[in-house]
């Protein structure tokens, strides 16, 4: 096996190539565009990149093929909040092979390891949670756009190498055909009714201050969740709306007021894998053609909820059941949607697995972030959650 590390557009374009060769009989695996993959190690185009630095690497085997690639990352704003300095590591592909994967894991490491790193997370992404994070390892179904997806066999290339569990994670789907269950449409239709609540969607003509008031709500909900926290700015959030308007809703973006004052948001798309799925990774002029045709062909029969958050003082008081309840009566109008997929939720957030629960979604999908401490004696800390959602989820 034969390690190179990516610094020229030749390795970069291999880099790319590697899962299109590794997932070619997968009839269920979707290839993500080029240009987003590549986008994530430009530091011109990563904000990342102001506070952290990445690498990526290929691998080949004795004959020459490609076989596997990696990427590590420095994310400086957050790496020094353990009890160890932690790195990343992510876009991990490789042939099922175990000497092989562990290459990969141990170039991540030792490029980690000289930068004063003491572990890895992995898989995840350098960048935002709700992206490529944790690996799939139940639910081997249709992937949503930027929702990890890979072979069964990844869990224990990654587990033979030493990887723990960090935490776990949930995507739920929710049949879009069945009614919501009486108690909960009757929770939500209480709130939603109630003088000093308002329900908003996002509207392009008055998206500042839509933008301003999610980021708001976004960086005081989040903030509970001090280890794995960082601010969202106005600026961030501006951009990546813009990137996706050309497939986004305004009704498929929520927020709730209180008096006048932001409290809750929801954030979905429809799933646009649905057509990437046609596209092989290219956006090319033929390829642009194709994904708008499409796209008004109503392909997109899925959406995929990508967040929702309330702020800690109004959580449990059925704000959320008043936001889904909105989105609820918008899909009506839209019935070639069938389906949403809530992506995902971790197990120290106990509240929002109610949530779902509770209006009818299943648990469909389930993934883990590990965790390797580069001190194989060092005592391995899990992600703190709640005790009752220790008993239903063991490490």
């Amino acid at each position: 096996m034969k390690i190179t590390e990516v610094k020229d557009k030749k390795t970069g374009q291999e880099f790319l190539r590697v899962p299109k060769l590794l997932y070619r009989d997968d009839p269920v695996w979707v290839c993500p565009l080029d240009k987003e993959i590549a986008s994530i190690f430009d530091p011109n185009r990563n904000v990342y990149f102001s506070h952290g630095e990445a690498t990526r690497w290929v691998m080949r085997d004795s004959q020459g093929r490609l076989a596997g690639r990696i990427a590590a990352f420095i994310d400086r704003n957050t790496a020094f909040g353990y009890d160890q300095p932690t790195g990343g590591i992510g876009f991990f592909e490789c042939i099922n092979d175990r000497e092989a994967a562990h290459l990969l894991f141990n170039t991540a490491k030792q490029w980690l390891l000289d930068r004063g790193m003491e572990a890895m997370d992995g898989p995840v992404n350098f960048g935002e949670t709700d992206m490529y994070w944790g690996l799939l390892v139940e639910g081997f179904t249709h992937p949503s756009y930027e929702i990890a997806y890979n072979p069964p066999y990844y869990r224990e290339l990654f587990e033979s190498y030493g990887f723990m569990t960090y935490y776990r994670q949930e995507g739920f789907h929710l049949d879009l055909k069945k009614e919501l269950p009486p108690r909960f449409e009757k929770i939500a239709r209480w709130i939603a009714q109630k003088p000093e609540y308002e329900f908003r969607h996002f509207e392009w003509k008055n998206s500042d201050r839509y933008i301003r008031d999610f980021a708001v709500v976004f960086n005081e909900a989040w903030a509970t969740f001090k280890e794995n926290f960082k601010p969202l700015e106005a600026d961030y959030i501006r951009k990546t709306l813009k990137k996706a308007r050309a497939i986004l809703d305004e009704e498929f973006i929520w927020l709730a007021y209180h008096q006048g004052k932001p409290i809750a948001i929801y954030l979905m798309y429809p799933d646009v894998n649905m057509i990437l799925k046609h596209l092989n990774g290219k956006l090319n002029l033929p390829a642009m053609i194709k994904f708008l045709y499409l796209r008004q062909r109503k392909t997109m029969t899925r959406a995929r909820g990508v967040l929702m958050g309330v702020i800690p003082r109004f959580q449990g008081l059925g704000v959320e059941a008043g936001i889904i309840l909105h989105v609820a009566d918008v899909m009506k109008r839209k019935p070639h949607y069938t389906e949403i997929e809530f992506s995902w939720v971790g197990d120290f957030n106990p509240k929002m697995r109610k949530i779902f629960l509770s209006v009818g979604s299943v648990s469909a999908k389930h993934y883990i972030t590990y965790r390797y401490l580069f001190d194989r004696n060092a005592p391995f800390k899990r992600y703190p959650i709640p005790e009752e959602t220790g008993k239903e989820q063991k490490a």
